[in-house]
């Protein structure tokens, strides 16, 4: 399985910024270093998020709820996600608009990440 970086992460949110605006900056670097590490998580040796939508689910939610960056969270979260599943074989099917309806929903509902997972299996394949 592949998975993003810390420097993978700062150079998606670079890139989210440079081409939709907003601020450069990273508010809480301690987060984006640890989500290097969070969706490979283990406990008593069994993976703590075992399916892969369920490990995009943690880089979006620990991205939009966690506010690493200084702007343009929800956009990093929701790319960060996606370019993790595209790089495990898993491409979208979704129309304009729809990611980022989906990241507001997010953050409106609270939403767990059971939810996300869900929708993001809902909406890529392989």
């Amino acid at each position: 399985m592949e998975y993003l970086d810390a420097k993978d992460i700062l150079r998606i949110h670079s890139m989210a910024v440079d081409e939709t605006g907003g601020s450069h900056g990273v508010r809480d670097m301690h987060t984006v270093l640890s989500l290097g590490n969070s969706p490979k998580q283990a406990v008593f040796g069994e993976e703590l998020y075992p399916t892969v939508f369920l490990k995009a689910s943690v880089y979006a939610r620990e991205i939009i709820m966690g506010h690493p960056f200084l702007d343009g969270n929800k956009r990093t979260a929701m790319v960060c996600a996606s370019v993790f599943l595209e790089a495990n074989n898993y491409f979208s099917n979704l129309k304009k608009g729809q990611i980022e309806k989906f990241a507001l929903k997010i953050v409106k509902e609270r939403l767990e990440l059971n939810d996300i997972a869900k929708w993001f299996e809902k909406h890529f394949n392989n």
